[in-house]
C-alpha cells in the first residue's frame, strides 16, 4: 500500500474575507506587500485569506499579493513571502462582536500584554505594542466573501504560487519601517 502525499491536498477550511476596522477602513495589502487601511470596499487588495493554523490561530494572507501579514519582535507589521511563526495571529472575539488579532509570538515583557494588529484614525498600521484590545484601532469585523479549502501553510515550505513569483519584493528592515507610519525611533525599548 503506497502512502499518498496528503500535504498537497487542501485540507483546511478557511475564508476569503475583508477585515473592516472600527476606524472605518478595510485592511489592505498592496501589490508590493505594504499593509494599510483603505476606504475602497471593492478593492481586490482588501481581500484576505484567513487560514486556520491552530486553535483560534490564523494566517492572514493577502489574496492578490500572495504574501502573509507578519509581526516582528519590535511590533512592526510586515509582509512575508514565506509562512513563519511571525505570521500566526490569535483570533479572539471581543465585546460587541469585534474580532481582534494578536501576535502568538510576541507580547510585552513586563506585563505579558498581547501585541495586536491595529489601524489608526488615518488608516495607517500601528506598532503592535502600542495597540490596546479595548481601543477601536484593534477592532475588526470580518466580512466573509466565500469559504475555501487551503493547503496547510508549512513553516518551511513555499507553496507553488510563491515559487513562481520571481520579482517579488522580499521584506527588509527598510520596508518594515515604511509599512508602519506610526513608528518613532525606539532604540532599546
Amino acid at each position: 500500500m503506497e502512502s499518498k502525499d496528503k500535504s498537497a491536498d487542501p485540507q483546511l477550511k478557511g475564508i476569503v474575507t475583508r477585515l473592516f476596522s472600527e476606524q472605518g477602513f478595510y485592511l489592505q495589502m498592496q501589490p508590493d506587500g505594504t499593509v494599510v487601511g483603505s476606504k475602497d470596499e471593492n478593492s481586490d487588495y482588501t481581500l484576505f485569506n484567513l487560514i486556520p493554523v491552530g486553535l483560534r490561530v490564523v494566517a492572514i494572507q493577502g489574496v492578490k499579493a500572495g504574501l502573509y501579514v507578519a509581526m516582528n519582535g519590535e511590533g512592526f507589521l510586515y509582509s512575508s513571502e514565506v509562512f513563519t511563526a511571525e505570521c500566526k495571529f490569535k483570533e479572539s472575539v471581543f465585546e460587541n462582536y469585534y474580532v481582534i488579532y494578536s501576535s502568538t509570538l510576541y507580547r510585552q515583557h513586563e506585563s505579558g500584554r498581547a501585541w495586536f494588529l491595529g489601524l489608526n484614525k488615518e488608516g495607517s498600521i500601528m506598532k503592535g505594542n502600542r495597540v490596546k484590545k479595548t481601543k477601536p484601532c484593534s477592532h475588526f469585523v470580518p466580512r466573509p466573501i466565500e469559504v475555501c479549502m487551503y493547503k496547510e501553510p508549512s513553516l518551511h515550505d513555499i507553496d507553488e504560487k510563491q515559487r513562481s513569483r520571481k520579482n517579488s519584493g522580499t521584506p527588509t528592515m527598510g520596508t518594515r519601517k515604511e509599512l508602519n507610519q506610526d513608528s518613532t525611533d525606539h532604540e532599546g525599548s
